[in-house]
């Protein structure tokens, strides 16, 4: 027997289990250091109604029509998917959207996806609930500039079909009205959920779903101060039971120079709508996921990356100065939050054969 040649063999097999056990231990090192405990969660696979509107699947189709029907508008040409668009990240990839007659809109269109988790609506929170939110852009004269919420009622009761549908679903002598129509909107809306990203898998015990890279910026998102607004299941701050809406002020650091570049305290934010000096520049936290699909950024739409977004909020709002190296990690983090997009079909919309929306029409309702 050779035993040198043996002894060498031992000894390279030895070497080589080694190697392989430091390999293994640097590619876990950041899955046994991150920490799921309360500050990763989840997003859950089915939202609640509230008692007032049972969600039902005639009601859910019904909404699905409304949502995809340009009828609800004065031109014909708008409708609630022209700037939330279900193909694409619920959003329309413009800075500012883009309503009847081309006017635009004062701000970014948030993403309807996941919408359902978060206790405000619209970017200055001035809506408590996806019902109320549904009424708004129907008489919004840069939006879909209805002159009045009776305008759209008349138009969708004078369908045949959607006279149908209503009385199916709300079952009432007068089922087309605009409180019914934005149930039925709503009740479609609250299925638009993303679960199971890599995140997701990740916080459910999968360790191997998020690559390494990923593991490092989600380490860093925390660190830095990011969970501080964008925690819990949707990072919004909204928290499953939750129905408190939640504000922040932005930009915080007002005099760093990235504010005057992008413009972004040129919006007064919820002042707007409430008139509260306390509440200048606050907006609601918006959700991050699917963020890498909702380009361009902010509330105004003014900062074409995510990457730049990163820098942009890590600089503004934590007053921290990150590298490239580390906006890349959260950048990288952040894809981990795409979810799995239920199947959607287009729905068929009721008809009114040879009959044009444009009859008897009224002015449009004025713009700010």
């Amino acid at each position: 027997m050779n035993f040198a040649r043996t002894n060498t063999l031992k000894l390279f097999a030895i070497g080589l289990a080694l190697i392989q056990g430091i390999d293994s231990s640097a590619q876990t090192s950041t899955q046994k250091t991150v920490n799921i405990g309360n500050t990763w969660q989840a997003l859950p696979v089915k939202a609640s109604s509230p008692e007032d509107n049972p969600t039902t699947q005639e009601k859910v189709e019904l909404g699905k029509k409304l949502f995809f029907d340009p009828r609800l508008s004065l031109t014909g040409t708008v409708s609630c998917n022209t700037c939330h668009n279900l193909m694409e990240g619920g959003d329309d990839g413009r800075s500012t959207s883009m309503g009847i007659h081309g006017r635009l809109g004062p701000r970014n269109a948030p993403t309807v996806w996941n919408s359902v988790f978060q206790n405000s609506q619209f970017w200055d929170g001035r809506s408590m609930s996806l019902e109320d939110q549904a009424r708004g852009p129907i008489v919004a004269g840069p939006e879909m500039g209805m002159p009045a919420h009776k305008n759209a009622v008349d138009r969708i009761a004078a369908i045949p079909g959607y006279q149908a549908a209503f009385s199916r679903v709300f079952k009432s002598e007068e089922p087309v009205t605009i409180d019914n129509a934005v149930k039925a909107i709503a009740a479609f809306e609250r299925t638009l959920i993303t679960p199971n990203s890599a995140y997701d898998r990740f916080v459910h015990g999968n360790k191997s779903a998020m690559n390494e890279k990923q593991l490092q910026g989600m380490k860093l998102f925390d660190s830095i101060g990011c969970t501080e607004c964008h925690s819990g299941p949707a990072f919004n701050g909204w928290e499953i039971g939750s129905t408190t809406p939640m504000f922040e002020e932005f930009p915080r650091n007002a005099k760093n120079p990235l504010v005057k570049h992008f413009g972004l305290n040129k919006d007064l934010g919820r002042f707007k709508a409430t008139k509260n000096v306390a509440d200048k520049h606050h907006y609601k936290v918006p959700t991050l996921r699917n963020i890498t699909l909702t380009a361009p950024y902010l509330h105004n739409g003014a900062v074409p990356t995510l990457a730049e977004t990163v820098r942009v909020m890590s600089e503004t709002q934590l007053d921290a100065q990150i590298s490239d190296t580390e906006v890349s990690s959260i950048v990288e983090f952040l894809t981990a939050l795409e979810g799995e997009f239920p199947e959607l079909t287009l729905p068929r919309l009721p008809s009114r054969s040879g009959q044009s929306v444009l009859d008897d029409q009224e002015p449009a309702a004025k713009t700010e």
